[in-house]
């Protein structure tokens, strides 16, 4: 008798679990469901297409952002890390005016790894060893990088890239643009590792409660420093894939990404103070600012009014947040 009496209250349980964890999933639904009906054009395929494009720099950054909420820190310097990896890359590969495919796709792959991994391991060596707050750390980076890439350019673009080097931001293999498709494999990766891999659990572990994980034998520092070098790694692959669409390098590129990627994070209800939310989470934020900013775009809302949102949506998404653990 008693266990019929605790199956309606294992399944309401279920249900508000399920509610407070996907909450983002019904307003993304709701957002969805209105612009089909009220905004212009909104609904056509070419700019359902035009909506996965427009996020999918964003997606890569957020993607690494996402590991470092999780694990309870933030990176402030993933737009500026951008940027730099972009001018960097830009600059490689007009070395080679006769460029291929392959070589562009190589150059590219050269500086994510290399300005990533650097920018990425200072960060990572700043607050896993030295103990530096995570804020001020990459509040730092975002300040070097962004200077380095004022300075080297002399604040001018780097232009004349080779026609090849378009080939990821430009191209499309099918009906996909390459842009898209890598977006879907970084987020599939993405997803396996945390929610599959023992490197993903203790992720969790550390964001969730870092002193306890040290005594469960997790090796804490190990994973902050994985951490920061994921995201170090994804911000310069977003800002290389921003440079091949734009066919140069700028060092004012990417400015603001930062609260793009946070804004996806946090609004898709991943914890602020790490340990619980993930991929789909943020997927559902990404999903949810890019409607918003494409619905906005078509209804000729001016471009200040849409940052203004996305600073509303941070602001919302934390009150959510805390509101969650009352």
């Amino acid at each position: 008798m008693s266990d019929n009496q605790d199956k309606p209250k294992d399944s309401l349980l279920a249900i508000k679990n399920f509610t407070k964890d996907y909450t983002m999933l019904f307003f993304l639904l709701v957002i969805f469901a209105a612009s089909m009906l009220f905004v212009p054009r909104f609904a056509t395929p070419d700019n359902l297409m035009n909506v996965l494009t427009q996020i999918a720099i964003n997606a890569l950054i957020a993607t690494g952002m996402t590991f470092v909420i999780l694990s309870d820190g933030i990176d402030l310097s993933v737009g500026s890390v951008a940027a730099l990896a972009g001018i960097v890359s830009a600059t490689i590969i007009k070395l080679f005016p006769e460029a291929s495919i392959f070589t562009s796709v190589l150059v590219i792959l050269v500086s994510v790894i290399v300005v990533g991994g650097i920018c990425g391991g200072i960060n990572a060596y700043s607050i896993a060893i030295l103990k530096v707050p995570p804020f001020i750390a990459t509040l730092a980076m975002m300040n070097v990088a962004r200077g380095v890439a004022y300075v080297y350019t002399d604040s001018m673009p780097i232009t004349g890239t080779p026609e090849a080097y378009g080939w990821v931001g430009l191209r499309s293999i099918g009906f996909l643009p390459v842009t898209v498709l890598l977006m879907l494999i970084v987020l599939i990766v993405a997803y396996i590792i945390l929610s599959r891999t023992r490197f993903g659990r203790y992720v969790y572990a550390v964001g969730s409660n870092a002193e306890v994980s040290k005594l469960s034998g997790i090796n804490v520092t190990r994973i902050k420093f994985s951490v920061y070098i994921i995201c170090g790694m994804l911000a310069a692959l977003g800002g290389v894939v921003l440079s091949s669409k734009l066919q140069s390098g700028l060092a004012n590129a990417a400015t603001g990404y930062e609260l793009f990627a946070i804004a996806a994070v946090a609004m898709g209800g991943t914890s602020m103070s790490g340990g619980r939310g993930g991929i789909v989470q943020t997927i559902f934020g990404l999903f949810a600012i890019g409607i918003i900013n494409n619905s906005l775009s078509l209804l000729g809302v001016p471009s200040h009014w849409q940052t203004i949102a996305v600073g509303v949506i941070i602001l919302l998404a934390v009150i959510i947040d805390r509101a969650k653990k009352v």
